[in-house]
């Protein structure tokens, strides 16, 4: 399986993933049949809201799924049609969610767990740095 992570840096495995998809530094890619492990830096990671096409960054490198802590509706609706799974993570880093990740048993994000959008759920009124209350750990930006 090729998952793909947004990240805060681009230390590989040792990168912290970043909480929220569209808006990450980096992209790491991880291969976990053989521990290949790439790094993208994210050329759409400053955009409007709703503007941002992140999954063109790592198009044709065949990702199977996305692992991620927060994530738009749409966003996350179009991955879903598109057949990539969205999965939490279990840990900060990469690593600490890969053992998780090739046993199989991370937890697929669903959308009443997504960001709404700027303004919509949060708590200070700009979509910002909310944390949902359903227990999963998913944060939105």
């Amino acid at each position: 399986m090729k998952a793909c992570f947004p990240t805060t840096s681009d230390a590989g495995i040792d990168s912290t993933i970043h909480d929220h998809f569209g808006s990450a530094p980096f992209f790491t890619i991880v291969d976990t049949e053989d521990d290949n492990v790439t790094v993208i830096t994210n050329s759409n990671a400053h955009h409007e809201h709703g503007t941002c096409h992140p999954i063109s960054q790592f198009e044709g490198m065949n990702v199977d799924a996305i692992v991620v802590r927060g994530i738009g509706r749409r966003a996350l609706d179009y991955l879903n049609q598109s057949g990539l799974k969205v999965l939490l993570p279990t840990g900060t880093t990469v690593k600490d969610s890969l053992p998780e990740l090739k046993a199989g048993s991370l937890n697929e994000l669903e959308t009443i767990h997504a960001c709404g959008g700027h303004g919509h759920g949060s708590q200070d009124g700009h979509g910002h740095g909310h944390r949902h209350g359903h227990g999963h750990g998913s944060h939105c930006e």
